[in-house]
């Protein structure tokens, strides 16, 4: 008798998972740790962080942040993560 597989898709990775592999990234020394983008942006933009995404944009992993800024205004920013330079600095409306 030949066995059957179900024809159900693999459950969705659970975010654990995304931070084992974010861990491993930083251990490696592959990327650096959150806390060393967060200094450098709270030192060119003093504020609040709103939200923190690790992101892959074409082939490279990117930090990319939301701060409220002490005059009111929500930047976004996007930082390389092997090497913390800041990319990108953008307003939201």
């Amino acid at each position: 008798m030949l066995g059957c597989a179900p024809l159900v898709p693999a459950p969705p990775a659970h975010a654990s998972d995304d931070h084992e592999a974010v861990r491993a990234l930083v251990e490696s020394g592959a990327i650096l740790p959150l806390e060393a983008i967060l200094d450098n942006a709270y030192g060119r933009f003093p504020g609040r962080l709103l939200e923190a995404e690790l992101e892959r944009e074409d082939g490279a992993l990117v930090y990319e942040l939301e701060i409220l800024t002490e005059q009111g205004r929500v930047l976004e920013l996007q930082y390389d993560a092997r090497d913390g330079s800041l990319i990108k600095v953008e307003q939201e409306d």
